[in-house]
């Protein structure tokens, strides 16, 4: 799936919709303090943080969906490791590692205590890891390998993949493997509440509206800067756009693009994302099964038309399958490799109408696909557009039912490196192959890549898969998304933005 969360188009600044805004902005607000907080407006004494959330918990906090991401982004929970910027493994739970074989690593453990104060040892480490595997659904992270794990004692953990996995160390950052204490595993669910390591601990959850943080004292760590966080889960992107605008909330999550421009530069902050949003071409059935079609298709795309028109300046044009927010990608790259000579647009009239399909869940690719329509007719394609929510179309996408299909795809995934995303949907059994491409020498570059353990030699071998891949024209990159935070950068100090959207709230984070 192109995003592990549905986001809702935003509202625009109607009468109507600004007539929304009051009891949505009141659903924001932290001064009653019922929630656990001290009752003083939240942070308005420069002290707890008030934070407004974009997804409610869809698994009621359960670290085996979706709701993982939001605990890691809130700064509660950890693995036995975490990533840098480039995507690099760093301690975390875990002090050092090093890999005794092909499959099998071994972790040392740091002095660190849970969040209800049991000592962090390795039962626990192996209890956490051990029921994820058995979790239902098991996480995706899980998906492509199995974790066997041992406790050769009390601060050392063994680790071994069911196949060699250079990228275990970044595998284990995921968040929904995270370590948790024995008491977070009763009654047949896993309550993360109390049980983790992070600097915040979740001390209440009240269902989808809202949640209480407070400061983790006996964090290993440095100790948060703020005593406390009051969460609010809001899913209309206009209502978290005037939160913030009105001074109710300090951080706001996610401010659609449609409202970016009416805060200001000051309350709005852009970065680079791991998302690109690219135009999947059928390879194996109707019109762009010939190279030569899909190379006229690839011409016909105006990605600066898209940035200006449809993000109003807030993405970036296309490069490639890997843009700005996976860092070493640029240096690394290549041109692609054995394109087809594009066909005229004579011939390209000739050719039987085209289905192109997106979805309604993220807000700008309707838009994005009535622009793409447009470069496409010029080119002398004839386009019919299929728009529906994401569930009702993926299941015919992947069974290659489309003969273009638009989409927002995180070239970074669950281990936060590019090689997993290129495998599965770029190679002949790749489980997200929208594009039906099936390419032996795309194959071969994908299962080099992969093989290697030394991350320069890995960037190098994926940025070459990358050029094969472009060379088949399989995917039009469109655009590299930019993500876009909000708070007042003046009184709040300490956001994270990070391109891989795993941290948001951090130690750091503070008021004043």
């Amino acid at each position: 799936m192109p995003s592990p969360r549905r986001r809702r188009p935003a509202l625009p600044l109607t009468l109507s919709a600004a007539a929304l805004l009051v009891p949505l902005a009141t659903a924001c607000s932290f001064s009653d303090g019922s929630d656990g907080s001290d009752g003083s407006g939240g942070s308005a004494d420069g002290q707890r943080l008030r934070v407004v959330m974009a997804f409610p918990p869809a698994q009621a906090m359960s670290p085996y969906g979706d709701d993982a991401v939001t605990l890691s982004r809130l700064a509660v929970i950890e693995g036995l490791t975490t990533l840098d910027r480039n995507g690099d493994a760093k301690p975390a739970l875990a002090t050092s590692w090093k890999r005794d074989n092909d499959r099998t690593w071994t972790f040392t453990l740091r002095d660190a205590a849970f969040q209800d104060g049991k000592k962090v040892g390795s039962a626990d480490v192996a209890r956490s890891l051990r029921a994820a595997e058995e979790a239902s659904p098991k996480p995706r992270v899980l998906s492509d390998t199995r974790l066997d794990v041992t406790t050769p004692d009390a601060r050392t953990v063994r680790i071994s993949t069911r196949t060699p996995d250079p990228l275990l160390p970044q595998r284990l950052a995921n968040p929904s493997l995270t370590i948790l204490s024995e008491g977070a595993y009763k009654g047949g669910r896993v309550d993360p509440a109390g049980h983790a390591t992070g600097p915040f601990t979740l001390t209440k959850v009240n269902g989808a509206l809202s949640a209480t943080l407070q400061r983790n004292d006996s964090y290993w760590g440095d100790k948060a800067k703020a005593p406390g966080v009051d969460v609010k889960f809001v899913a209309d992107g206009t209502a978290r756009a005037n939160a913030l605008r009105t001074k109710t909330v300090d951080v706001a999550e996610y401010v659609p693009i449609s409202q970016a421009s009416l805060l200001g530069d000051g309350l709005v902050h852009e970065f680079p994302s791991a998302r690109t949003n690219g135009l999947s071409l059928n390879t194996r059935h109707g019109v762009f099964a010939d190279p030569a079609m899909r190379a006229a298709a690839r011409e016909a795309i105006d990605s600066a038309a898209l940035v200006k028109g449809v993000y109003e300046g807030r993405a970036d044009t296309a490069k490639g399958l890997l843009g700005p927010g996976v860092p070493w990608a640029a240096a690394e790259r290549t041109a692609p490799t054995n394109r087809a000579k594009a066909a005229d647009k004579a011939q390209v009239a000739k050719t039987k109408q085209i289905v192109l399909a997106t979805y309604t869940n993220r807000p700008e690719l309707p838009e994005v696909a009535t622009v793409v329509q447009q470069q496409l007719t010029a080119r002398g394609f004839t386009v019919k557009q299929v728009v529906r929510d994401y569930a009702q179309l993926e299941a015919d996408a992947l069974a290659g039912k489309y003969d273009a299909f638009i989409q927002a795809r995180n070239t970074l995934l669950d281990t936060a490196d590019p090689v997993s995303y290129l495998a599965s949907d770029f190679t002949c059994d790749g489980s997200f192959n929208i594009s039906q491409l099936c390419d032996e020498r795309v194959d071969a570059a994908v299962d080099k890549a992969a093989g290697l353990a030394d991350t320069t030699a890995r960037h190098r071998a994926e940025t070459a898969a990358e050029a094969g891949i472009l060379g088949t024209d399989a995917l039009v990159p469109l655009l590299h998304e930019r993500f876009v935070q909000g708070y007042d950068d003046s009184r709040v100090h300490g956001v994270s933005l990070d391109p891989m959207e795993r941290t948001l709230i951090t130690a750091d984070t503070r008021v004043g």
